[in-house]
């Protein structure tokens, strides 16, 4: 088990994404995608979401992330956040998203 000062140093935030492209050196089928955090900056991410979303339809959607991770090269790729979201299994992922538009950076309790 963690504790609640664990659990505090995890900054998740709400970003919007800005941009999609293919991530074909990826070993697993994922998207690069940058992602604006607001006052918190723009980050790039890899994220292996290509199951349910096609690119073009991420465009402006917010998502949420953990902002406080290390960098982390995946291929030729450094991700600089975590992007969440629902794992179904045999890389199904459904992304986690605020329940309605709100500021982006805004940080998730």
């Amino acid at each position: 088990m963690i504790t609640w000062n664990d659990f505090e140093k995890v900054e998740m935030r709400v970003g919007r994404i800005l941009e999609v492209s293919d991530f074909p050196e990826a070993n697993n089928p994922s998207y690069k995608i940058v992602i604006d955090f607001g006052n918190y900056g723009i980050k790039k991410s890899s994220a292996q979401i290509t199951k349910f979303y096609k690119k073009e339809e991420l465009i402006n959607k917010q998502i949420i992330a953990v902002t406080n991770f290390p960098p982390k090269q995946i291929a030729n790729f450094i991700s600089e956040c975590l992007v969440l979201g629902v794992v179904l299994g045999n890389n199904e992922v459904v992304l986690l998203k605020p329940e309605r538009e709100v500021k982006e950076g805004h940080r998730i309790l």
